[in-house]
């Protein structure tokens, strides 16, 4: 594959070495110098990719959303923080009838225990006297709290267990990544965990959702291409 890299930071460069040793070209790598560069500029440098991997920053991914679609280049969106206009993207692809996968967390590992989770809830739905909670680590420099992924995993309990489910946030350090999920109760405590490595497994997720989408239109989870690769194997 032709991929466009959309953000050359330490996801990006990750994304860049991975894709290389798999025998796929870049073509084109988008860094913060390239931040003031108009919509129409990008759907140029864009046009015949075969695909591109957003890992940018939040303020940018419509204007990266726009671009593509335009260029008619598949998108992979891995930035995170941009929820608060995720209608306003997702509508722009759908209207414009592109391609786009998006994602809280791509780690193939964080998306099996996204099932593990759910699955859990689902066992104490009923259960009133274990009260969940979540808390989540990340490295310093990550900008938004609580997490992407913190939220999803809040999501998929929610409907479950029909309480307050609380998130704790912690910002230091190089922490890569970890999740913890809880379900606290009078005489014992259940604890799942996921604990990130290295930032590897969030690229090895981003190059598969990247080789899934080619072809496709429409947006879609990265949940939906777990489903498929998985066999549709649900909890």
């Amino acid at each position: 594959m032709k991929i466009a890299l959309l953000g050359h930071g330490a996801m990006g460069s990750v994304a860049e070495a991975l894709a290389k040793s798999e025998g796929h070209s870049i073509g084109l790598t988008l860094t913060d110098a390239d931040a003031g560069r108009a919509v129409e500029d990008l759907t140029e440098l864009l046009r015949g990719h075969d695909v591109a991997i957003d890992f940018s920053v939040a303020d940018a991914v419509l204007k990266h959303a726009t671009a593509c679609v335009r260029a008619h280049v598949p998108l992979v969106e891995g930035t995170t923080g941009w929820r608060s206009f995720e209608d306003e993207v997702l509508m722009t692809v759908q209207q414009e009838e592109g391609a786009m996968v998006y994602g809280a967390n791509f780690s193939i590992g964080m998306n099996v225990f996204c099932r593990m989770v759910e699955h859990a809830a689902k066992l104490f739905q009923g259960f009133d006297a274990y009260a969940p909670f979540i808390e989540e680590a990340h490295h310093s420099r990550k900008r938004d709290a609580p997490s992407g992924t913190a939220l999803r995993l809040r999501d998929l309990m929610a409907p479950c267990l029909n309480r307050e489910i609380p998130i704790a946030s912690t910002r230091a350090g190089h922490i890569p990544g970890i999740h913890r999920v809880g379900f606290d109760g009078p005489s014992d405590q259940i604890q799942l965990v996921h604990t990130a490595r290295s930032r590897e497994g969030f690229a090895v997720g981003a190059l598969l959702a990247a080789q899934w989408i080619v072809g496709r239109k429409g947006v879609f989870q990265f949940s939906e291409v777990m489903d498929e690769t998985m066999g549709n194997k649900r909890t």
